[in-house]
């Protein structure tokens, strides 16, 4: 084979040579039913040198020496076709202005329409041959052979069995094709039957020993997919499907990129409508800063950013590792673009505002955050730090250097907080507004959605990875119901976001339906190949601190009004006044951040109202009366009310005699600063919810 292939083309160019030759006497003999006269021969005979080196020569400039033999198809049947048509006009030229002598004029077309049929026939016989020699061999069924049934006999469908056909998948043996297209029922695909509707799946999958069904309608709607996951499943085969043309991207088709079902491919929703000509408008020639870029969100808010042309994409992110894989990501996709890394903490004011002035950014992307519900509930100082002060550290940064933009990611949790992570992107929602106030140049707006499938940390992940093991997967409560879009789709509506606003709007993103989490894990573990509760239990856990039964992404008093874009809408806000909202985030600062803390933003004495100001308003004096409160019972472990500053000032050194003390305030004395602050927050609700679910789950 390797002798072959090395001189395939001469080979070919030989028998080439034999073929027009013969196709011209095969003409002759035909043209005279087989009685030909001498002298036509003779002149024949004085041109067939010259007629065979151009011959060769057109045959060479159609790419017929460049196939290779196994893999030629309609494109070299055509490539002969054109040659040939070009070699019978030869030979007439050649016959009639070379010898000088009397030629048929019939000849050339009779030889050319030979040499076609020898030519192209020669090229495909290898094909041919090796398609017989593959269904001999597969007629015989070892007991390894897949026998996979095609869902979809449109063009993907066609492709898919067209590999599936080729010797390199011996391993899988294509039986079928399904469609819902009655006109396509009988019909064959190379070779192979178009069996019925998806109603006939499972009685074609018992007939005919099916052990794998393959999706292959890239552009049909998540609710099709759906439909035909559910016939199947219960029959025992394994699901898999072609990406969406939205993954394809415009990439030609490979074996390898048939996949596992996913979950996103069943709750999937409309396609999102992006005006790129907006979002290209804010983005193309800027310098884009992405924060929590090592993220889910963060990483594909690079991913896509990158696809606009930014003049530089900086990535900043406090874990180092994945910050590393998210730029090796975006590099592999972008090589071209200029990309700048930055490691930093966002709750470091004094490295974020170096950061700012020394690469400038126009437009800010804001997805770093603690996000785990049950972790931040147990580190409520953590959680405020990152999320509400890392967020004014990044604000406070933009608007000083003049960035163009700033778009903050937040949550659904934020509505009607019961929890220390929501409650605490609630007051970063706040500090995104209060930045926007006479902002004479940066604009500022947040996001609001909910959960994202796939992310790090969420239930999709830790499904699988409890599937894998054999169960149990561990569901909260049999009624708790959560909003899910997919990474990509949340990303896409945060870059359209971008293109609106004002200024301090809180836009939220259209999330569809609710979906219950134990009905995502028993799809989850079907899919798997499984069944739930009998092969794969589902144990209820029970709801956790911080968690509600169902999310929301407005309160009864926001409402929402429409934006130019269907899927987005702007949250009408109901806030503190900007005088008691920095009151109690300078308040906040003094309990989470020792006195000596150099990179405190507010005053050590609090917050102080600038020059010409409105003086005092009855919510600042609310919130500094919560503030009074607190500090006359604070609890102290040597007995005294001393403050969280002044117990600083004594526990300077290796701390001495103030070891034992606390430095920063109790948990307690936080979540009522966080009530005065956001009125809506009530954590008490959390647990007569979970109470409640309890309850009902026991009756």
């Amino acid at each position: 084979m390797g002798f072959w292939s090395r001189f395939r083309r001469f080979y070919l160019a030989v028998l080439d040579a034999i073929v027009v030759n013969l196709a011209v006497l095969l003409a002759l003999y035909l043209r005279f039913d087989g009685v030909v006269p001498q002298h036509y021969i003779d002149n024949y005979v004085r041109v067939a040198p010259y007629f065979t080196l151009v011959t060769l020569g057109i045959f060479t400039a159609c790419g017929l020496y460049s196939w290779i033999l196994r893999y030629a198809g309609i494109d070299a049947v055509l490539a002969s076709a054109v040659g040939s048509a070009a070699s019978a006009a030869a030979l007439w030229a050649l016959t009639r202005y070379w010898v000088n002598r009397s030629f048929p004029r019939s000849v050339p077309i009779i030889a050319g329409l030979l040499g076609f049929l020898l030519a192209g026939g020669l090229r495909l016989s290898v094909r041919v041959f090796m398609r017989l020699e593959q269904r001999a061999r597969r007629m015989i069924d070892s007991g390894d052979t897949i026998r996979v049934l095609v869902a979809g006999a449109g063009d993907a469908g066609a492709i898919l069995g067209r590999e599936l056909a080729k010797p390199a998948t011996p391993q899988r043996k294509i039986v079928g094709y399904i469609d819902d297209d009655p006109a396509k029922k009988g019909s064959l695909i190379y070779g192979v039957k178009v069996l019925g509707p998806r109603a006939a799946i499972p009685s074609v999958v018992e007939e005919l020993g099916v052990l794998e069904v393959i999706i292959a309608m890239p552009s049909a709607p998540p609710e099709v997919t759906r439909a035909i996951v559910e016939v199947c499943q219960g029959l025992g085969v394994k699901i898999r499907s072609l990406p969406r043309l939205v993954d394809l991207a415009g990439r030609g088709f490979e074996l390898d990129m048939v996949r596992e079902i996913e979950i996103e491919d069943l709750l999937g929703r409309p396609e999102v409508k992006l005006e790129t000509d907006k979002i290209r408008e804010y983005l193309a020639g800027k310098r884009v800063l992405v924060t929590g870029a090592g993220g889910s969100i963060g990483s594909e808010i690079c991913r896509q950013v990158a696809g606009f042309g930014p003049a530089c994409l900086i990535m900043l992110g406090h874990g180092e590792n994945s910050i590393f894989t998210a730029r090796m990501a975006v590099e592999d996709e972008f090589p071209d673009l200029k990309l700048e890394v930055v490691i930093a903490d966002i709750r470091d004011s004094a490295r974020i505002r170096d950061v700012f002035a020394v690469h400038r950014p126009n437009v800010v992307f804001h997805a770093a955050a603690h996000k785990h519900v049950s972790l931040m509930e147990e580190n409520i100082t953590e959680a405020l730090k990152t999320n509400v002060f890392g967020t004014l550290n990044v604000a406070r940064a933009a608007r000083s250097y003049e960035a163009e933009k700033l778009v903050m990611i937040s949550t659904d949790k934020a509505v009607n907080p019961t929890g220390v992570m929501g409650v605490s992107k609630r007051v970063a929602e706040m500090v995104v507004r209060s930045m926007s106030e006479g902002s004479p140049r940066t604009t500022f707006v947040s996001v609001r959605f909910g959960n994202v499938l796939g992310s790090s940390g969420s239930v999709v992940p830790i499904f699988k990875e409890q599937i894998a093991r054999g169960g149990p997967v561990t569901v909260t409560h049999p009624e708790m119901k959560r909003y899910f879009m997919t990474i990509r789709e949340a990303v896409q509506l945060v870059l359209q976001a971008g293109t609106m606003g004002k200024g301090g709007e809180i836009l939220v993103l259209d999330m569809g339906k609710p979906v219950r989490i134990v009905d995502l894990a028993e799809q989850m573990i079907r899919l798997s190949g499984h069944m739930p509760y009998t092969e794969i239990p589902i144990v209820f856990s029970g709801i956790r601190p911080g968690e509600k039964l169902f999310e929301e992404l407005l309160t009864a008093e926001e409402g929402t009004t429409a934006t130019n874009h269907s899927q987005i809408f702007v949250a009408k806000q109901n806030c503190l006044s900007q005088k008691a909202f920095l009151e109690g985030l300078a308040l906040l600062e003094g309990e989470l951040f020792p006195r000596d803390y150099e990179c405190r933003l507010f005053d050590n004495d609090g917050y102080r109202e600038t020059p010409g100001g409105s003086g005092g308003s009855d919510e600042a004096d609310a919130i500094r009366e919560v503030m009074k409160g607190i500090k006359e019972v604070a609890p102290a472990v040597d007995g005294g009310g001393t403050s969280s500053g002044a117990r600083v000032a004594e526990s300077r050194g290796y701390w001495g005699e103030g070891r034992d003390r606390l430095v920063l305030a109790s948990r307690e004395q936080l979540i009522k600063l966080l009530k005065a602050m956001v009125p809506a927050y009530d954590p008490s609700r959390a647990q007569k919810s979970g109470e409640e679910a309890g309850a009902s789950g026991r009756a």
